[in-house]
């Protein structure tokens, strides 16, 4: 069995997103005030001084139009494979615009909670979009068998925004069918250590679409950069329909630079720091008997329940901190917060502050 929504309904226009405001991300929470930041999932104190140095030296070469070719190699040399297989896109979220535009799609379907770019990308390109929403109390994990065997298109997140759940590549690998497309946003996936679970790189998987984004561990957001690892056909399908130069020089030069051997070292020790730091936050939010945690957390975020979040929310930001709300996300509701890990001092600020904000919103304390 599976979701319905009254995104199964007829396709009533292109700017319809039902109760969820699936246009709503992490970066509107932070405009304009000075907030520590938890609501964007990008890392702190990024880019690092070497790669602005590259950035910064790629200026001289703006009057030329950017050329992907070395971007490209090095992307694809990276996962092993040909660079016939690999597309530089404007950040991860333009190639969800290029799947829906694409792709002959007739029945897709997109797993939540998970990021809602991809389903806002399909329906504005005329599709009608099927939900399957992963339960609560089994962990928001994926149960392969829940998702419709005529879909031709499965869209999910590994690990996943906003859960921050890390599924087993075999449970997400049997989602393949003939036929099918198989969409993997692994935007995060290098904030995980080791990259365990990854499907990048993969080529027996039948229909495997990986994503991948550059922009959350090199703090890049603003340079919109970002590929595609898919077969070869796939490939050429999105490229025509993307347009001329879509990634500039200086996020080519950023890509090349991030496949560098010392770069994959560094963010995965990035990684492994998110992960001790993750522990610490986890830690401090089991003291609170009103919250309520996704316990099995890998990513650089982690997803908490509260009653009464949208006031604690707003007592937070009253107190210095931005937490990403969670009733945009299919499948979660008012009750749920996204809180970015960050640096053992910055999250005992917000734990305190946590503390204020559940008196000041009038929740009781046990």
């Amino acid at each position: 069995m599976y979701t319905h929504t009254d995104s199964d309904r007829p396709f009533p226009g292109p700017r319809h997103t039902d109760a969820y405001d699936l246009r709503h991300h992490g970066d509107v929470e932070v405009r304009d005030e000075k907030l520590t930041d938890l609501a964007v999932n990008v890392r702190t104190d990024t880019p690092p001084a070497w790669l602005r140095e590259r950035l910064a030296a790629s200026l001289s070469g703006l009057a030329a139009y950017p050329d992907g070719r070395a971007a490209r190699a090095a992307v694809a040399e990276r996962h092993g494979l040909p660079a016939r297989r690999v597309l530089l896109t404007a950040g991860a979220a333009e190639a969800f615009v290029l799947l829906a535009r694409a792709l002959p799609v007739r029945r897709p379907v997109v797993i939540h909670p998970q990021f809602t770019e991809p389903e806002a990308a399909l329906r504005d390109a005329g599709h009608q979009v099927r939900r399957v929403l992963l339960r609560e109390e089994e962990g928001f994990r994926l149960d392969p068998a829940r998702v419709p065997e005529d879909a031709d298109l499965v869209v999910v997140g590994n690990p996943t925004n906003p859960t921050s759940v890390l599924h087993p590549a075999g449970t997400i690998a049997a989602l393949a069918r003939p036929g099918r497309t198989l969409v993997v946003d692994e935007a995060f996936m290098d904030a995980v250590p080791g990259e365990r679970e990854a499907l990048a790189g993969r080529t027996d998987v039948p229909g495997l679409v990986v994503l991948r984004s550059l922009t959350k561990t090199w703090g890049l957001a603003g340079l919109r950069i970002g590929y595609v690892l898919a077969g070869p056909d796939t490939v050429a399908a999105l490229e025509r329909v993307q347009p001329l130069w879509p990634v500039s020089t200086p996020a080519l030069v950023a890509a090349e630079a991030c496949m560098e051997r010392e770069a994959l070292a560094e963010a995965e020790e990035a990684a492994r720091r998110i992960a001790v730091e993750r522990a610490h936050l986890l830690a401090g939010l089991a003291e609170f008997d009103e919250v309520r945690v996704v316990e099995a957390a890998e990513g650089p975020f982690v997803l908490m329940r509260v009653e009464g979040a949208d006031v604690v929310r707003e007592r937070l930001r009253d107190l210095g901190f931005a937490a990403r709300r969670g009733d945009t996300f299919p499948g979660l509701g008012p009750q749920w917060l996204r809180l970015a890990v960050r640096d053992r001092v910055t999250t005992n600020r917000f734990l305190q502050a946590l503390d204020q904000a559940l008196v000041m919103a009038g929740c009781a304390r046990n």
